[in-house]
């Protein structure tokens, strides 16, 4: 093991050193002994956090264990989940873990928090201020994903199980912004710039093109998209009558929630304030 960067140069360069890297997401859609038997034993994986939901033994390839950080810090270690996740990697493959925060009030562990294991650090907050709607936070395979792309263009980059579809084992956390990012990646992706594993070869719009070539595909993108927004209208009128159905239970579920402890990430969030 090596020791690892805390700067975006630094890693850029530590990126830069490898033709293919493959992003893992924490996906039922991702397939590891796949991907590992597709692109062979000279690529650099990336893995995300909570690895176990696509690990179920040690990864003995080339590796990188990105931890995200939230304002209690990374997320791995006040959950104090480091030796379970990093039980998953083995041997001489394993680069360490790369502490990785998107947003200002996000904060780094310190490296000994991680155990005897080489940490690195990436402050993407500046990278996405102005970008990424400010409501939401990025994903951390998102956030990472855009950048390298970005910042080494050089590289081939795949996105593996960025499906954003929810399952039945692990649900999607509001905080992010899922449509917004497969908007990106899906953008970037048609460009060329990155590779998405979950993509169909071809879209319902491009069988479209195909079959009326007169027409311009930005009027069908574009009927496309009000198609799609008066389906959405006719979905909100039905959750809205679905909502006054169950407002009652949402009063007694926030009774019954102020009433819980509050958990050690929520208590520094307030401190903070």
């Amino acid at each position: 093991m090596t020791e690892l960067p805390d700067d975006l140069n630094g890693w850029a360069a530590f990126f830069a050193g490898h033709r293919t890297v493959v992003f893992v997401a924490n996906s039922e859609t991702a397939n590891v002994e796949a991907l590992r038997a597709r692109f062979g034993e000279d690529v650099l994986f990336v893995f995300f956090n909570k690895v176990y939901k696509v690990l179920s033994a040690p990864f003995t390839g080339s590796s990188l264990l990105v931890a995200r950080s939230s304002v209690a810090g990374a997320n791995i270690v006040y959950r104090r989940e480091v030796d379970t996740v990093c039980g998953y990697f083995a041997g001489a493959g394993f680069n360490g873990i790369l502490n990785l925060k998107a947003v200002p009030a996000e904060r780094f562990s310190a490296a000994h928090n991680f155990g005897a294991r080489p940490v690195g650090r990436i402050d993407l907050s500046d990278h996405f201020a102005g970008f990424y709607p400010e409501e939401s936070v990025p994903t951390t395979g998102f956030a990472l994903a855009i950048w390298l792309a970005e910042r080494c263009p050089d590289i081939r980059l795949v996105l593996a199980g960025f499906s954003a579809d929810r399952s039945e084992r692990w649900k999607l956390f509001h905080d992010h912004d899922w449509t917004f990012e497969q908007i990106v990646l899906r953008l970037m992706a048609r460009s060329g710039r990155i590779e998405m594993d979950t993509l169909r070869a071809a879209s319902p719009l491009d069988a479209i093109t195909a079959r009326f070539p007169d027409l311009d595909p930005r009027e069908i993108a574009l009927v496309a998209c009000e198609v799609l927004a008066s389906r959405q209208d006719g979905t909100n009128r039905a959750v809205d009558r679905l909502y006054s159905i169950v407002k009652p239970l949402t009063g007694l579920r926030g009774v019954f929630q102020r009433l819980k402890p509050k958990t050690r990430k929520e208590k520094q969030a307030v401190s903070r304030r």
